[in-house]
């Protein structure tokens, strides 16, 4: 899903995430231009003590299982209670699906996926990294919510302490305006 929403990529040729991957992205939500920092954890075990770190700071976590794989299903109660373990209280969460073009091995059924984010009252996305289905919708759907949040709470167009940059376009034409002054003489 990373590659996929990051550079609108997929490749056939699968690789585990060993420990951490890291993307950027910047996006416009509204008059807001949002610089993402998305970090791919691992969800296998060995690689808990590295995963775990990560979720201190982190606005948004995306808690993706396999829906052609019953176990990584059953190991979201887990990672969830990790989050809650590590991550701020406030931190937004979304449960996804993903391969979701595979239906002929599906293991895990839509509406067994939507009652366990009900359950926890996460917003529910199926996904298909592969075929594109919903990534960007899932994406734009938790930046959103970290977007109100950050700007109801703190009121503030810029934290220090947040992975998550939001700045408006006209103050980021401002900021560039200035770098180009700066440049010039």
């Amino acid at each position: 899903m990373l590659m996929r929403y990051s550079e609108n990529q997929f490749t056939n040729n699968f690789y585990n995430t060993i420990g951490v991957d890291f993307k950027t992205k910047t996006v416009t939500i509204g008059e807001h231009n949002v610089k993402l920092q998305i970090w791919d954890t691992a969800g296998q075990d060995r690689f808990r003590t590295i995963t775990c770190s990560y979720y201190r700071g982190a606005q948004g976590i995306i808690i993706v299982y396999d829906i052609t794989d019953r176990e990584s299903f059953e190991n979201v109660k887990t990672w969830i209670a990790e989050i809650d373990k590590y991550a701020s209280e406030s931190v937004n969460r979304m449960l996804v699906g993903n391969k979701a073009d595979i239906t002929e091995r599906r293991e895990v059924s839509y509406e067994e996926g939507l009652e366990l984010s009900r359950q926890y009252q996460f917003p529910f996305y199926e996904t298909s990294a592969k075929s594109s289905i919903n990534v960007e919708a899932a994406f734009t759907h938790i930046t959103k919510n970290i977007l109100n949040r950050e700007i109801h709470n703190s009121k503030a167009v810029v934290r220090k302490t947040s992975n998550m940059r939001l700045q408006t376009r006209q103050q980021q034409q401002q900021q560039e305006k200035k770098k180009q002054e700066d440049l010039c003489c």
